[in-house]
C-alpha cells in the first residue's frame, strides 16, 4: 500500500486527493468522488476514520448524505458486565448503527475499548473526560490540564474515531450561564465535571487553553473532533438559552480553529427542546458554526415521559429534517437507568425510523427505494417480501404470525375484507363475495 500523502481527510480533500475513506462513502451515498472531496474540504462533510481502526466501514456525515445514528454503551459503577456491553455492540452492527460510542466511567475500559475498535465497522468515538478518572486513577481535584491531554492520546492510539471535547465551555460562557441562571443547571456528564474543576481549580477549560495541543494530537492519527455541548438545556425550561448560545458562539470559533489544522469537526446539539424550537435550533446551529455537520441528542420533545424512547424520536425527525445529521440514539431507560440489551434495540429502531423519515423529506438520493418496494410488495400482498424490506423483518414476521389468518394472503385484522384484495380483485375482473366460498 503506497504511504498516506496526508494526516486527515480534510487534508486530502484540500490538496484534491481522492482517499480510498471517499471512494466508499461515494458509491455508499450515490455522490460523486469530485463532489464529496469538495465537501469534505469545506467541512460541510467529516468522514470520521482513524488510521488505526483498520475493520471501519467508512461513513460520511454531513450535507447530502444520509442521516446516521450513533449507539451509546459503557460500563459504570452500577454496571459492570462487559459481555453484555459486547452483546449491545453486536446488536448495534447486526441493525446497522453507523456509530458506536463507549461511555464507559469505571475501572480500566482500554480493554474493552480495545476489543470494540478492532471488531467494529461502525465508527467508534468516546469522551475522553469521561475516563480519565479511571484511566489516570486520580481525583478530579487532582488532574492537571496535562493529564487530560494523556487520556485523549491515549485514545487515538487505540483507534477511536471521533471524540466529544468539551471545550466551548469556557470562562464566558460559563459567566453567561450563571448571570442567567437555569432550572436544570448543567445536565452534561462531562461538562459538568469541567465546570466542578474549573471552580475548585481556578483554572481555564484546559480543553479550550489548550486546544491547538488537542488538535495536533486528533490530526496526528485523523480523528474527528465533535465538539460537546456541555451547556445542552436538559429541560424544555432551559431550551435555547444564553447558556446554550454561548457557548454555541465559542464552538462556531473552535469549528473555524480545527479546519485551520486540517482537523475534521462535528458540533453537538440538544437536548430537550420543544417542538416550536427545533428548526431555529438547527439553522442557528449551522450558521455559527458554519455548515459543520450537528450531531443532536434527541432532541426530546416532552419531559415527562421517561420510560417512552418516542420523545427522542419525534425530535430527532424534526431535526434530521431540518438539517441535523446524526442522531445519538435515546433509548426508553434514558434518565432511568443504563439501558439493558432490549432498551438497546428499541432505542437503534427508534433512531433509524426518524432518521430515514427525515432523508424522505430531505430528499436524499435514493432514501425512499425501499419504501417504494415494500408499496409494490404490499400491492402484490406478497408477506415474504414485506418482511425482508422491512426495518426490523424479525419482529414483523412474529406480528403476522402471532395471530395467523385463516387465508395467507390477508393479515388478521381485515381478512377478507383487506382493501388491497378487495381493489385487486375487482381491478383484474373478479368478483368479491364474503358470505360463501365461489
Amino acid at each position: 500500500m503506497a504511504e498516506r500523502t496526508y494526516k486527515t481527510q480534510m487534508e486530502a480533500a484540500k490538496k484534491g486527493i481522492v482517499t480510498p475513506e471517499m471512494k466508499a462513502v461515494s458509491k455508499k451515498e450515490y455522490i460523486s468522488e469530485q463532489e464529496l472531496m469538495e465537501l469534505v474540504a469545506k467541512g460541510e462533510v467529516c468522514i470520521p476514520a482513524n488510521v488505526r481502526h483498520t475493520s471501519l466501514s467508512p461513513e460520511g456525515i454531513g450535507k447530502g448524505l444520509r442521516t446516521k445514528i450513533n449507539v451509546n454503551l459503557g460500563i459504570s459503577g452500577d454496571a459492570k458486565d462487559y459481555d453484555l456491553e459486547m452483546q449491545k455492540v453486536d446488536m448495534a452492527i447486526k441493525f446497522g448503527a453507523e456509530a458506536i460510542m463507549d461511555l464507559s466511567n469505571y475501572g480500566k475500559t482500554n480493554k474493552f475499548r480495545t476489543e470494540l475498535v478492532a471488531k467494529s465497522p461502525a465508527m467508534i468515538g468516546t469522551v475522553p473526560m469521561y475516563d480519565a478518572i479511571g484511566y489516570l486513577d486520580k481525583d478530579l481535584l487532582e488532574i492537571t490540564a496535562q493529564d487530560f491531554l494523556k487520556v485523549v492520546r491515549a485514545h487515538a492510539e487505540e483507534g477511536v474515531d471521533f471524540m466529544t471535547i468539551h471545550a466551548g465551555i469556557n470562562r464566558r460562557a460559563i459567566e453567561a450561564f450563571r448571570r442567567e441562571g437555569r432550572k436544570m443547571n448543567i445536565v452534561s456528564r462531562g461538562g459538568s465535571l469541567l465546570f466542578a474543576w474549573m471552580m475548585m481549580t481556578g483554572n481555564e477549560n484546559p480543553f479550550f487553553e489548550f486546544y491547538d495541543d488537542v488538535l495536533d494530537i486528533l490530526r496526528e492519527y485523523d480523528v474527528t473532533i465533535s465538539l460537546g455541548d456541555a451547556l445542552r438545556p436538559g429541560c424544555l425550561a432551559d431550551a435555547t438559552d444564553a447558556g446554550q448560545i454561548s457557548e454555541l458562539i465559542e464552538l462556531g470559533s473552535l469549528t473555524l480553529r480545527a479546519w485551520e489544522k486540517d482537523v475534521q469537526v462535528m458540533v453537538e446539539g440538544p437536548g430537550h427542546v420543544p417542538m416550536d424550537q427545533i428548526a431555529a435550533n438547527m439553522k442557528l446551529q449551522k450558521r455559527l458554526c458554519h455548515n459543520a455537520p450537528f450531531y443532536v441528542l434527541g432532541p426530546l420533545v416532552t419531559d415527562i415521559a421517561p420510560g417512552y424512547h418516542i420523545t427522542s424520536a419525534i425530535g430527532g425527525a424534526i431535526a434530521a429534517a431540518n438539517g441535523a445529521d446524526f442522531l445519538c440514539y435515546v433509548t426508553p431507560a434514558e434518565h432511568l437507568r443504563l439501558p439493558d440489551a432490549d432498551d438497546v434495540k428499541e432505542g437503534i429502531m427508534a433512531s433509524k425510523i426518524a432518521a430515514h423519515a427525515a432523508d424522505i423529506a430531505k430528499g436524499v438520493p435514493h432514501a425512499m427505494d425501499r419504501d417504494n418496494a415494500m408499496a409494490a410488495a404490499r400491492h402484490k400482498l406478497d408477506w415474504d417480501e414485506m418482511f425482508s424490506l422491512a426495518i426490523d423483518p424479525e419482529k414483523a414476521q412474529r406480528f403476522y404470525e402471532q395471530t395467523p389468518p385463516s387465508e395467507r394472503h390477508t393479515c388478521s385484522m381485515c381478512g377478507k375484507m383487506c382493501a388491497v384484495r378487495t381493489t385487486n380483485m375487482i381491478l383484474e375482473g373478479k368478483e368479491v363475495t364474503f358470505c360463501s366460498e365461489k
